[in-house]
């Protein structure tokens, strides 16, 4: 922090740390209401969650009062839990590791229908870090650990390096 004006003091040269959705770079030094950006993420992913499983309830109480068959209402239910199932897995490990452009645009469609799984895992993160936290803090650690090496291999003019005798 700068004691002038009690803003973060942020390096002027090397990476700068990538800001991260809701929280911004407030993860790097767990300041400026990280916490409580943390509660409410994690609050508003779970309310979102519950709220969008209501909204399917409803949907699916229209499929029953339509009775379009047993078969039909399986079929949806099935789909619903197994796309949610998968949009978990794929945004739990999106906080780990970077997703594949390629794969993420041909599993839109997916992660569109399993919402409420994606949702889960945003909650279950925000309980213990800021979604993604990991993954930003060690490319930043790489990226300071690269700059610090490739500013410090080299100091001073080579050429009036003094030679042995």
């Amino acid at each position: 922090m700068s004691a002038e004006n009690g803003t973060p003091a942020t390096p002027t040269d090397g990476p700068r740390p990538e800001p991260i959705r809701f929280f911004g770079t407030t993860w790097l030094n767990h300041d400026n209401g990280y916490t409580a950006r943390r509660i409410g993420v994690a609050i508003g992913s779970l309310a979102t969650a519950v709220v969008s499983c209501l909204v399917l309830r409803l949907a699916y109480q229209g499929l029953q009062i339509a009775a379009i068959g047993g078969f039909v209402s399986l079929l949806m239910i099935a789909m619903f839990a197994i796309c949610s199932a998968m949009a978990f897995r794929h945004t739990w490990d999106g906080f780990t590791r970077r997703p594949d452009p390629d794969r993420q645009a041909s599993l839109r469609s997916l992660l569109t229908i399993g919402f409420v799984g994606s949702l889960l895992a945003y909650f279950f993160r925000s309980l213990t870090e800021a979604p993604g936290e990991r993954l930003h803090r060690d490319e930043y650690e790489a990226a300071r650990k690269h700059h610090e090496k490739r500013t410090t291999r080299r100091s001073g003019n080579p050429s009036r390096k003094r030679r042995r005798a």
